[in-house]
């Protein structure tokens, strides 16, 4: 059996080289949707943490001082603060990495 040419061997590398480039290329994003809903539920879950860290932060001082609902009510609001803080951040977060899919940017280009 004769072994191919040059050309013949180069054709079929670019043809496998091809081929290779186009099993990498990514296609439609099905799982966007789900990938919105995981990153709302991750804010959900921080808000209802900083609330119930706070709870738990005001029984157990009101519990300390023999106070009743004081420090239950100051730190439950302070818990609610964190976590609305907390998911604004998450959502900057989400902003800054839609705007750099779409623009194409480099990472850590914000204008913050």
């Amino acid at each position: 059996m004769a072994e191919p040419s040059a050309e013949e061997r180069l054709r079929r590398l670019e043809a496998r080289i091809a081929a290779a480039k186009k099993a990498q290329e990514p296609g439609p994003r099905v799982d966007e949707h789900y990938s919105r809903a995981n990153q709302a539920w991750r804010m959900v879950i921080e808000l209802v943490a900083g609330i119930l860290i706070g709870l738990g932060i005001g029984l157990g001082l009101d519990a300390l001082f023999g106070t009743r609902p004081i420090f239950l009510v100051l730190f439950i609001l302070l818990g609610f603060a964190g976590g609305v803080q907390t998911m604004i951040r998450t959502a900057r977060e989400i902003q800054a990495e839609d705007e750099t899919g779409r623009r194409g940017d480099a990472p850590g280009k914000q204008g913050d």
